[in-house]
């Protein structure tokens, strides 16, 4: 029985779409690690965990710290940081596990922060043991933002209303369709200092210093990682190799360490994908206009 040129359309698309979903699939599975490298015999390991592009969700990042506390061969892991921040809760469940780590599991951890570790990604550094910053790492940003926007304008030109019907008189706050009211800022200005003070607070437990002395500086600047270093926001200046370097002393490892990597490590270029197109999308612009609470640099 012969097919119509519709049905016959049809399962030529179906059938480039598996073609192209089994060519993903394939160059997945060739340029992503498979997971850790074999035990080197004599040797010492230490995992690297990289954070990078924008902070949206801690389930992998927390996911493989998990496994690297409970593996014993594990002596120490890296944080290998190339990332502007991102979402709050994100950023703060990712440095809750670095603690634990470093408290209940008694792992050594270092943060090496990459091109850019601002932010969330600096919250999350400042629970390592030691942060190394290359010179010109662009890092700090210590602050919190909330991005609205007011259509209301937009919405009149085109003949559009908006009808809300709510429970409690701030159950819209944050509304696109119409001005802010003063009591609605009020609200939301102390939402974002106490998650501000969290920050804060978080940091100067973390690198041992006074919550004023943080505070002082932190108003959203960002700086470099040679400044970062005079304002005790960073340990040491230097590159990934020095960061291992730092936790083979922390850790107590003898010759050269087998660097572990995270299981099921994305490709590269899904990253890009990720932090190029969608992640400003989905970070940016859908957060922002629902209201989310950010560290991140702007």
């Amino acid at each position: 029985m012969s097919l119509s040129p519709r049905a016959r359309f049809a399962v030529l698309v179906a059938g480039l779409a598996l073609l192209v979903f089994g060519a993903v699939f394939a160059v997945t599975s060739l340029v992503s690690r498979g997971g850790p490298e074999p035990l080197a015999l004599g040797r010492d390991r230490i995992g690297v965990v990289k954070i990078q592009g924008i902070i949206l969700d801690a389930t992998r990042v927390l996911d493989s710290l998990k496994e690297f506390g409970r593996d014993r061969t594990i002596k120490g892991i890296i944080l290998r940081i190339d990332s502007p921040g991102g979402a709050v809760a994100p950023a703060q469940e990712i440095y809750e596990a670095v603690r634990r780590l470093r408290d209940k599991d008694g792992k050594k951890v270092v943060a090496s922060c990459g091109n850019v570790a601002a932010s969330g990604a600096y919250y999350v550094a400042s629970a390592a043991d030691r942060i190394v910053a290359n010179p010109g790492t662009i890092t700090g940003s210590i602050g919190v933002i909330m991005e609205l926007s007011n259509i209301q304008g937009l919405l009149q030109k085109i003949g559009v209303q908006s009808y809300v019907i709510k429970s409690g008189e701030f159950k819209d706050i944050g509304s696109a369709t119409r001005p802010m009211t003063e009591e609605e800022r009020k609200i939301l200005q102390s939402v974002i200092d106490d998650v501000y003070m969290q920050f804060v607070e978080d940091v100067a437990r973390s690198r041992g210093m006074a919550v004023d002395k943080v505070r002082a500086i932190a108003n959203g600047s960002i700086f470099s990682g040679r400044q970062a270093k005079g304002l005790g926001l960073v340990d040491q200046l230097g590159s990934f190799q020095d960061a291992v370097d730092a936790l083979k002393e922390l850790a107590g490892i003898k010759g050269e360490p087998a660097v572990v990597y995270e299981k099921g490590e994305r490709p590269r270029w899904m990253e890009y994908l990720t932090e190029s197109l969608l992640s400003p999308l989905l970070g940016r612009g859908l957060e922002g206009r629902r209201g989310g609470a950010f560290y991140l640099l702007p």
